[in-house]
C-alpha cells in the first residue's frame, strides 16, 4: 500500500471520521504478523467479535492469540477501557440515569456477549446521579435464588435513593422470563419497603439488544 494511504497517515492528514472501524484498529495495531497484514487482523477481530461494540467487551484473555503480542494486547486493552471510562463519565452529563438508553448504552460496553450470566446494580441519588455500582453474581443464576436482601443492602450503605438491576442473557436475547419478571416485583416491593426504590431492571443481550422492564411494564 503507498504510504499516502496507510491508516495512520491518512488519520493525521484526514482526521479519524475519514478511516473505517477496521482502518482505526489497524492504527493501534500498528503492525500485523506473517501471513496477515495489521488491517487484516483488524478485520479478524471485527468479524470474530461482532464489531467494536463487541470488541470493547473483551477480556484479557479474548486478546491472547496468533498475532497480538503483548504490547498489541496491552494497546487494545487500554483502547477498551477508555472506551468504557468515557461512557461512565458521559452517563451523568447526557440523559440521567433515570433514562434506560444512557444505562443502556453504558451497560452494554461492559457487559454485552458475556459468556455467563452476570448481574449487578448501579445505585442513585435523588436526582438520578450515579453514587456506586457493584457486580452482585457472575455464573448461572436461579433467580429463585438470588435474594433482593444482598442488592438493597449495598444501596442502604451508600445511602441510594434508588437503584438500577441489570443483568445479561448470555443467549443473546433479551427477552424477559417469567422467573425475570417474578424477581422484579418481588425486588422491587422490598425496595419500596426499606425507601430504595427499584427505578428499572435492564436485561442485556448481544451486541446493541437490551430491554427495560420498565419501559415494558414489568411490573
Amino acid at each position: 500500500m503507498p504510504s499516502r494511504d496507510r491508516p495512520r497517515e491518512r488519520l493525521l492528514r484526514e482526521g479519524g471520521a475519514a478511516l473505517s472501524d477496521t482502518e482505526l484498529l489497524a492504527v493501534l495495531l500498528r503492525t500485523g504478523c506473517v501471513g496477515a497484514s495489521a488491517l487484516d487482523l483488524a478485520q479478524q477481530l471485527l468479524t470474530e467479535n461482532g464489531g467494536l461494540a463487541g470488541l470493547v467487551t473483551l477480556e484479557a484473555d479474548s486478546f491472547r492469540r496468533r498475532g497480538l503480542g503483548a504490547a498489541k494486547q496491552a494497546t487494545l486493552l487500554a483502547a477498551t477501557e477508555l472506551a468504557r471510562r468515557l461512557a461512565r463519565a458521559e452517563l451523568p452529563q447526557r440523559l440521567g440515569l433515570g433514562h434506560p438508553e444512557a444505562v443502556a448504552r453504558y451497560l452494554l460496553l461492559r457487559y454485552a456477549d458475556r459468556d455467563q450470566e452476570v448481574m449487578g446494580a448501579l445505585y442513585l441519588d435523588i436526582r438520578n446521579r450515579l453514587l456506586g455500582e457493584a457486580e452482585l453474581f457472575r455464573g448461572t443464576l436461579g433467580r429463585a435464588a438470588v435474594e433482593p436482601r444482598a442488592i438493597l443492602k449495598q444501596g442502604l450503605v451508600r445511602s441510594a435513593a434508588g437503584f438500577v438491576v441489570f443483568h445479561t442473557h448470555p443467549s443473546g436475547d433479551p427477552s424477559p422470563s417469567p422467573e425475570d419478571l417474578a424477581f422484579t416485583r418481588r425486588l422491587s416491593d422490598a425496595g419500596e419497603l426499606l425507601g430504595v426504590r427499584l427505578l428499572d431492571h435492564l436485561i442485556l443481550g448481544s451486541a446493541s439488544r437490551w430491554v427495560s422492564l420498565r419501559r415494558r411494564g414489568g411490573w
